[in-house]
């Protein structure tokens, strides 16, 4: 990563944390901003006497969190969340995102729908036009009968991929399930897309991230630019 776009990362989660306050609850998400964030919000928590109680969207993320300092409890101990930080791939100007290239989109989402406020932390080479130009889109799918399922996304788009390791083995989620990348090229339509991929038995989530951003923290190396979501026309 070029070393401009790994400080632009960090004055996003900086000013991300700046957003976190004494007492609430907070859902951290994954990927490298969201590990940022945590190593700030633990500066924080260990310097300055920040309390509060967090969420976590990855297994890597509460390890983090844990040995920052930062509490991590279970879902069902929270009724809601105040604030949920998280990262994207992609966001166009509608706020509408991809993520998922980390393969935590199922529990992102999960935890993004419990939060009042979202918060997401980019930096300048996120934000689009259009969905699904720079990056594939990852579909959550079960591993049971996956190559029925694989077959059906693969009438939609141009290619579908199942995500493996380096060592060839298939990709694991936290959940146990696969991870398929599908190569959409620029998306037209994501909530159509959204909902036509969601009807295929054996599909639990996509990386489309609709309505789930609520203040969007752009960042480069120099500067940070915060904005609200756009009203509906």
């Amino acid at each position: 990563m070029p070393e401009s776009q790994e400080k632009a990362k960090q004055n996003a989660a900086i000013a991300g944390a700046a957003m976190v306050l004494h007492g609430m609850t907070v859902g951290l998400g994954s990927g490298t901003t969201a590990e940022l964030l945590v190593a700030e919000l633990g500066r924080r928590v260990r310097h300055f006497g920040l309390m509060i109680t967090a969420v976590s969207t990855s297994e890597r993320t509460s390890d983090l969190a844990k040995l920052a300092g930062i509490q991590i409890v279970d879902p069902a101990e929270i009724k809601t969340l105040d604030i949920v930080i998280d990262g994207a791939d992609e966001i166009d100007p509608q706020f509408r995102m991809i993520k998922g290239r980390g393969g935590a989109l199922l529990r992102e989402k999960i935890v993004a729908a419990a939060g009042h406020k979202r918060i997401i932390l980019v930096d300048q080479t996120k934000p689009v036009l259009q969905l699904g130009t720079r990056h594939h889109l990852p579909v959550e799918i079960a591993a049971f009968g996956q190559h029925w399922t694989l077959s059906q996304l693969l009438k939609l788009v141009q290619k579908v991929t199942l995500r493996t390791l380096p060592n060839g083995m298939p990709f694991i989620t936290d959940g146990g399930n696969r991870i398929a990348d599908l190569h959409t090229g620029p998306i037209l339509n994501p909530e159509s897309l959204q909902a036509t991929l969601l009807a295929i038995p054996g599909v639990y989530e996509t990386g489309l991230f609709i309505d789930l951003c609520d203040v969007l923290i752009v960042a480069n190396s120099t500067n940070v630019q915060i904005s609200n979501r756009p009203k509906p026309a």
